[in-house]
């Protein structure tokens, strides 16, 4: 049986790659990180989530390095979160510099430490609109980078598995509902209340999502 390295932030997306990774077989290790995101009630949703998946899970202090990656709306409570879809020019501000290629990088020394055959995380094509490391190009490219960053070390077989990034959130929501995955237990808003606010980029997107996989949200949205 593989052991599997998984991003899960405690987001739709991350939690559904938790869930489909236990149904292939995979035994999992869930790592998480808190970069200073103003909506960091998300992890609590990643330690539901490897809760219920009995898979030992971290949360990876890393603010020193959110607090120099500045100029986003995630890590700078000074600059309003835009709200309307991820495809809006707006929706740049929420950009945190290299995100993607910091977490990874770490994930993959966790995943020679533990000598673990695969990094997961859950980039799919709805993110592709603004954040670059959350495209095809960039993960070809990091995981032929890694390969040779790991060469001799680990196991050789180690590689970027990345389900999702060809695929839809709506995808996503089809896949979890079939995975009974509990939708209630994940967290998506960027404001990071106590209610999704319903009008944020990764709310618009959830919203749509449900509505097209034909799936009831059970999501209390403040709009």
């Amino acid at each position: 049986m593989s052991l599997a390295i998984a991003i899960v932030s405690g987001g739709l997306d991350s939690v559904v790659l938790a869930h489909q990774l236990k149904s292939e077989g995979h035994d999992l290790h869930l790592i998480s990180f808190d970069y200073g995101q103003r909506h960091a009630r998300e992890l609590e949703y990643s330690r539901l989530c490897a809760a219920r998946l009995n898979a030992p899970h971290e949360v990876i202090d890393i603010r020193a390095v959110g607090r120099v990656l500045g100029g986003s709306a995630l890590t700078d409570e000074s600059i309003p979160v835009p709200h309307g879809h991820y495809a809006a020019p707006s929706m740049a501000i929420t950009i945190v510099p290299n995100r993607n290629a910091i977490f990874l990088t770490i994930a993959y020394g966790v995943a020679v430490a533990r000598n673990a055959q695969l990094v997961a995380t859950a980039v799919h094509s709805g993110d592709h609109f603004i954040y670059p490391d959350c495209r095809e190009a960039f993960v070809k490219s990091f995981d032929a980078m890694q390969r040779l960053a790991v060469e001799g070390c680990g196991d050789a077989g180690l590689h970027l598995h990345t389900p999702f990034v060809d695929k839809s959130k709506a995808d996503i929501v089809t896949a979890g509902a079939a995975l009974n995955v509990p939708f209630h237990e994940t967290w998506s808003c960027y404001e990071g209340n106590e209610i999704h606010c319903g009008g944020c980029g990764t709310c618009v997107e959830r919203k749509e999502a449900f509505a097209l996989a034909g799936v009831a949200d059970p999501t209390e949205y403040l709009a």
